[in-house]
C-alpha cells in the first residue's frame, strides 16, 4: 500500500500535467502551483493524511495555520485559489465525490498600490548602464523595451528575433496562457534595438551566432530573469534610486505613465495583456493618486 506521501505525489504530479496539457500554463505558474501544493502537503505530512480525504474543516485549520505563521493574506488567498483547482481536477476525475473547498471564503485582502517609478526615476534608471560596453548597452536596451512596452521580465528575457518587427516597430508577444499580442515599442526604443542589435549582441552571442535569443547573456545563452533583475538593482543604486524594486516595477511605471498622459484604460489592459479589466483598474488608483499629489503640491488652494 503506497505511503500517504507518495499518494499526494501523485495527484498533485496528475493535476499539475493536466494544467500543462489544457490551459498551457507557463513554467513559473506551475512552479507557483507546485510550491503552494508541498506547503499544503507538507503540513497534511504531520498527520498523515491524504489529499483526497481532506474534509472541509481540514482546509479551514491548514489557512488558519498560515495566517498564525504570519503570512501574508494574499498569500494565502494564492494558496486556497490553486487549492480549489487541485479539488475541482479531482472532483472531475471522479478521485473524490465532495470538493472540500466548497463553502471556504478567500482572506480579505487590501488593495495595495503597485510600486512605482516617477518619470524622472525612470529616466536616472534608464541612464545608468555604461553604453560604451556590450553588456552597458544591453542593459540600456532592455530597459528601454521593458519601459516603452511594459513587458512581463519573462517576456522580455524569452524575446526571439522573429517576434521582432522593427519596420512596424511592434513586438508580438506570447504571453500567460499563450495569448498572443501586438505591442509598439515607440521610436526610442526602435533606436536603442537597431543599435544594439547590429552591434552589442554580436559581441555577446560569442560564437553562437545561431542563437534567436535578442538579450543573450555574458556567456552567448539565454538570460534568466534572476540575472536580469539583478543587473537591474545594480542599475537603480548607480542611478541612486532607494526605492524597493519588484520584478514589475516598470511595467507597473509604464501604465502609471501612459494613465497619467490620458491613455484609455482599456488600451492599457490590451498592451499589458490582462484578461480582465479590473486587474488593470489598480492603475487608476495609482494615477489618481499623483494627480493628488501634484494638486497639492502645486495647486494655489492644494
Amino acid at each position: 500500500m503506497p505511503r500517504p506521501d507518495d499518494h499526494n505525489q501523485v495527484l498533485i504530479e496528475r493535476f499539475l500535467d493536466s494544467l500543462w496539457l489544457e490551459k498551457g500554463l507557463s513554467e513559473n505558474t506551475l512552479k507557483a502551483y507546485r510550491q503552494d501544493l508541498q506547503g499544503f502537503t507538507a503540513w497534511l505530512h504531520e498527520s498523515g493524511a491524504q489529499i483526497d480525504k481532506v474534509r472541509r474543516e481540514d482546509v479551514l485549520r491548514y489557512l488558519a495555520y498560515r495566517m498564525e505563521r504570519g503570512l501574508k493574506a494574499r498569500s494565502t488567498a494564492r494558496s486556497l485559489s490553486c487549492l480549489r483547482a487541485l479539488y475541482r481536477y479531482l472532483l472531475r476525475e471522479k478521485v473524490l465525490s465532495e470538493d472540500p473547498t466548497l463553502r471556504v471564503e478567500n482572506p480579505k485582502l487590501g488593495r495595495p498600490l503597485p510600486d512605482t517609478l516617477t518619470e524622472q526615476d525612470v529616466e536616472r534608471l534608464l541612464a545608468a548602464p555604461d553604453i560604451d560596453t556590450a553588456i552597458g548597452m544591453r542593459d540600456r536596451t532592455m530597459l528601454e523595451v521593458l519601459y516603452a512596452c511594459g513587458l512581463r521580465v519573462s517576456e522580455l528575457t524569452g524575446l526571439r528575433l522573429s517576434e521582432i518587427n522593427l519596420r512596424q516597430g511592434v513586438i508580438r508577444i506570447i504571453g500567460k496562457g499563450s495569448k498572443e499580442r501586438l505591442v509598439p515599442m515607440g521610436e526610442e526604443a526602435i533606436d536603442w534595438l537597431s543599435r544594439y542589435l547590429e552591434g552589442a549582441r554580436q559581441e555577446l552571442l560569442k560564437q553562437n551566432l545561431i542563437e534567436d535569443t535578442v538579450f543573450p547573456s555574458n556567456r552567448g545563452v539565454p538570460m534568466t530573469r534572476q540575472t536580469f533583475w539583478h543587473r537591474i538593482r545594480q542599475h537603480a543604486r548607480t542611478a541612486g534610486i532607494e526605492k524597493k524594486l519588484s520584478p514589475h516595477t516598470l511595467r507597473h511605471a509604464f501604465a502609471t505613465h501612459l494613465l497619467n498622459h490620458g491613455a484609455d484604460l482599456r488600451v492599457v489592459q490590451l498592451l499589458l495583456g490582462h484578461s480582465d479589466l479590473s486587474t488593470t483598474q489598480i492603475y487608476t488608483h495609482v494615477a489618481q493618486h499623483r494627480m493628488k499629489e501634484l494638486h497639492q503640491m502645486h495647486h494655489p488652494r492644494g
